[in-house]
């Protein structure tokens, strides 16, 4: 059962203490961290607090710091994206883009990138805001907009520390998006992120902060849109029937010779009578090919490049997550609740 009403105010106040919060302003919302030790297990917890009508409201964000530090093959690619990634990451010079929306595993990901080429050779230098996790042998650079290093600013000094591979926590601005594709030109390796719902919703966003269409199609050489679903339990998942109806509305035909059978968990000890256990990422690719290139010089509508993205073999993200689904790693639940309709 929850709490007694009456320890709010106690447990709001020791919370605010555990992540160096000021316990007496009751009026501006707060970010702050902590880590707490479970057992053998370290957890990170990211608290945010917020005034309402009624009082405090707080959310703390639980991240398991054993669970971040995945290779690549661990991440859920397909083995045409991982090969796709693998190659672009080891390129000199250029930009990788990650986009979708908070907690969607984005850091997971370029992490395990930056982790793949981490090598004593490469300086490689990160301006995140917050710093997610120590990373070693990566030279990791906090923003702190109160005494104005922001990003543009951190960019800037980074570029004179000769850096071979950069990553930029986030583009959020005209000034930083021009400095980091203008790196990406000159001969270092950038990875940033942006907040779009798709892969092409990067380059859309990269134009309206008026990003000449030549910077855009030279600089950017993949960008990644990716969701989480949960996985199914292996201890208590079972086959099922799905309807005609509802392979309709994920794109799929039924095959008169089988009936179509999908696995959930129907709950169970180990996954907390969830039925799921774990997550895995969805991803979609889209590449910067010469005939996309083209297109971006040429200044292309976003229809039209989706078209060619298409033609060469991108994949939606809902059609990715119904491959996840048809190898049973996942849900239709968990598919409509992440990917919209294409």
């Amino acid at each position: 059962p929850p709490p007694p009403k009456t320890m709010y105010f106690a447990i709001i106040s020791r919370i605010k203490i555990l992540s160096n919060l000021d316990i007496a302003e009751r009026r501006l919302p707060q970010d702050g961290r902590c880590v707490v030790r479970i057992g053998d297990k370290k957890v990170d917890i990211r608290v945010s607090t917020l005034p309402t009508m009624y009082g405090q409201k707080v959310v703390m964000r639980l991240l398991d710091t054993e669970k971040l530090f995945l290779d690549l093959e661990e991440l859920g690619f397909t083995a045409d994206q991982l090969s796709k990634f693998q190659k672009v990451l080891q390129r000199p010079y250029g930009m990788i883009l990650e986009t979708g929306p908070t907690g969607c595993g984005k850091t997971t990901t370029l992490y395990a990138g930056l982790r793949h080429i981490n090598t004593p050779e490469k300086n490689i230098v990160t301006i995140e805001d917050p710093i997610e996790y120590d990373l070693e042998g990566i030279n990791q650079v906090q923003v702190k907009p109160d005494i104005d290093l922001t990003f543009a600013n951190g960019l800037r000094s980074i570029l004179r520390q000769d850096p071979d591979v950069i990553l930029v926590g986030e583009i959020r601005d005209r000034e930083t998006a021009e400095i980091a594709i203008r790196a990406a030109l000159t001969g270092h390796l950038v990875f940033s992120t942006l907040h779009t719902n798709d892969a092409l919703g990067a380059i859309a966003q990269l134009q309206y902060f008026h990003i000449e269409p030549y910077l855009i199609g030279s600089a950017v050489d993949l960008v990644i849109a990716q969701r989480l679903v949960r996985r199914v339990c292996p201890h208590c998942q079972e086959p099922h029937l799905v309807s005609d109806k509802v392979l309709e509305r994920l794109g799929l035909t039924r095959d008169p010779k089988n009936d179509f059978k999908l696995l959930r968990g129907k709950g169970c000890p180990y996954c907390n009578y969830t039925g799921y256990w774990g997550r895995t990422a969805v991803y979609q690719f889209f590449e910067i090919t010469p005939q996309v290139k083209k297109l971006i010089f040429d200044g292309a509508n976003m229809d039209t490049l989706r078209k060619e993205a298409a033609r060469q073999g991108m994949r939606t993200l809902r059609e990715s997550a119904v491959e996840k689904l048809r190898q049973g790693v996942t849900t239709m639940e968990e598919i409509l609740s992440v990917t919209l309709e294409d």
